[in-house]
């Protein structure tokens, strides 16, 4: 009786972690959303830059500024390089989050390159309860499958204490 009330419990708790997943992604969003805004602004400064001063594109412009003889302006070009990978990035990160289903989300979130990110989001991230179908479908699946897979050992155990009481009975 003890050992179901405790798996109860421990499937409430996991419950209760799973539904906190759809709430994270939708913090994250709204991080990833504010990051990929501001750089887009300033990859259009680049752009318009290299437009103004009749360069075919920005990468083209920045390409150019790589072989100037001034250390300054190489260094510059170098972080207007890092600005457009991290820009690219940042938007293939939007097309898991505008098109992905939560699963996709989840695996984008937690993906130890980009763990800064969810740091910064955990540090602004209040509990909640999901109020969409699909938020809380996950939370129960997720937790669904995190309980059973927890649960393999224990019942492993389970079985080989009974069959080795079956045996002692024989």
């Amino acid at each position: 009786m003890i050992g179901r009330l405790l798996d109860k419990l421990v499937f409430g708790l996991i419950l209760v972690i799973a539904l906190q997943l759809p709430q994270l992604a939708d913090h994250y969003q709204q991080f990833l959303a504010g990051l990929y805004e501001s750089t887009r602004w300033q990859v259009a400064g680049y752009e318009a830059t290299a437009k103004e001063f009749h360069y075919a594109d920005a990468e083209a412009m920045i390409a150019r500024h790589q072989q100037n003889e001034e250390p300054s302006v190489r260094a510059d070009a170098e972080q207007k390089l890092q600005t457009l990978a991290h820009y690219k990035a940042l938007t293939e990160g939007m097309t898991v989050f505008n098109t992905g289903n939560l699963f996709e989300k989840t695996a984008y979130i937690f993906n130890p390159v980009r763990f800064d990110y969810l740091e910064k989001t955990i540090s602004n991230f209040k509990p909640g309860i999901p109020l969409t179908t699909s938020g809380i479908g996950f939370g129960v699946v997720v937790a669904l499958v995190v309980h059973y897979l927890g649960s393999i050992p224990f019942i492993l155990w389970a079985r080989r204490r009974k069959r080795q009481r079956l045996a002692r009975v024989d």
